[in-house]
């Protein structure tokens, strides 16, 4: 089956746009987001978040994962099984710390997001394992930021 593209505009964010964005966040967010940092398990803000809404990009707010595919992994940070929309997400090859693992960005802004591994529940079978520190929530119902100004204030 096909899949819908996403109707996000997913184009980078100009360099000045993102250094901008980037003097917002916080010296924590700054080191997980811009130089792949990680942080303690069990110790992000979003980790026991069980409200009903959308987990945003920190830095350029493309929706990244939503509520409904959140579960309790026990590692220690936020864990879903499967992204907002495949197109959101990118994948790259990780070989750091001795292991061989898939580092996650942001499609848009190319902020460091955390890991996907295959240990997931159904029906992927994946494990998308987030720093808090790397995302926003937006409860249902709530307007979604809109820090590039592209006019996206609300979930498609």
């Amino acid at each position: 089956m096909a899949q819908t593209p996403s109707p996000y505009d997913l184009s980078a964010p100009g360099q000045a746009q993102l250094q901008a964005l980037a003097e917002q966040l916080s010296p924590e967010e700054r080191r997980i987001l811009l130089s792949q940092g990680t942080e303690p398990p069990f110790c992000g803000g979003l980790l026991d978040n069980h409200e009903e809404g959308s987990y945003i990009c920190r830095l350029c707010a493309l929706p990244l994962f939503s509520s409904a595919c959140k579960f309790e992994s026990g590692s220690g940070w936020p864990s879903f099984y499967a992204p907002y929309h495949p197109d959101h997400i990118r994948e790259l090859a990780d070989i750091s710390h001795g292991m061989r693992r898939v580092e996650i960005r942001c499609a848009r802004c190319d902020c460091h997001l955390g890991h996907v591994f295959p240990d997931g529940p159904p029906p992927t079978g994946l494990r998308y394992c987030l720093n808090s520190a790397s995302l926003g929530f937006c409860a249902s119902g709530d307007a979604k930021p809109d820090p590039l100004k592209r006019g996206e204030t609300g979930f498609l």
